[in-house]
């Protein structure tokens, strides 16, 4: 969203606006050696997932960087805390009425748990050892429940939660590109009211890394 992105723009130098062949604008600017493609995704799993395949098909990136923030399912989380997705679940897909497969479980996985890059998480930890590695419930729901919360707690072992991170991950797995997720957390028992109050102020807590990350890679 604006709000994800803008914190991000202000570290960034000139940036080019490029309109692709799909009437998407995607922000372009260079980065030292490297060439930085910026793209909103928009909100929600199917949007998410649209975004990563074109800057891929499109512009042929190595590696994509998701930023943006999160909601907490741990009360330890504090607002504005970064952290850096280890594995996602994917919690609204299921088949189990068809083959008895658990939630979440893709056949071509080895388990609910998608994965993201550790060459990029190793990266992100040697600029900062102490960010914290969870794992990321994805689904296409602003979750606020506190039922509904507890129950991603308990059945994927999840720390926070979002609306994208599923379908950029499995984006990028089908596409064999690496892809690495930093998020700040947004919100918690507060809900969308929470969110609304923060999301800029959370979303500037993970620029400097997300910068850092691209020069050293």
């Amino acid at each position: 969203m604006n709000g994800e992105l803008n914190a991000l723009l202000e570290k960034t130098g000139e940036l080019k606006e490029i309109t692709d062949r799909y009437g998407k604008k995607i922000l372009y600017t260079e980065y030292g050696d490297k060439e930085i493609y910026l793209s909103e995704s928009g909100v929600g799993e199917i949007l998410a997932a649209g975004a990563a395949q074109r800057l891929i098909s499109a512009y042929g990136v190595e590696a994509i960087i998701n930023f943006g923030v999160c909601g907490s399912l741990k009360p330890s989380h504090s607002l504005k805390k970064t952290v850096l997705v280890k594995g996602v679940a994917h919690y609204e897909f299921d088949t189990s009425a068809l083959d008895g497969c658990e939630a979440g479980k893709y056949d071509f996985l080895p388990s609910v748990i998608i994965p993201t890059d550790e060459d990029l998480i190793r990266a992100a930890l040697s600029i900062n050892p102490s960010l914290e590695q969870v794992i990321c419930a994805s689904g296409n729901k602003f979750v606020e429940d506190k039922n509904f919360k507890s129950y991603l707690r308990e059945t994927f072992n999840a720390d926070v939660c979002e609306m994208e991170a599923a379908g950029i991950a499995l984006t990028c797995h089908a596409n064999g590109v690496p892809c690495l997720m930093v998020k700040a957390v947004s919100d918690g028992e507060g809900g969308a009211a929470e969110f609304e109050a923060t999301v800029y102020e959370a979303s500037r807590v993970y620029t400097d890394l997300v910068m850092n990350l691209i020069k050293i890679l």
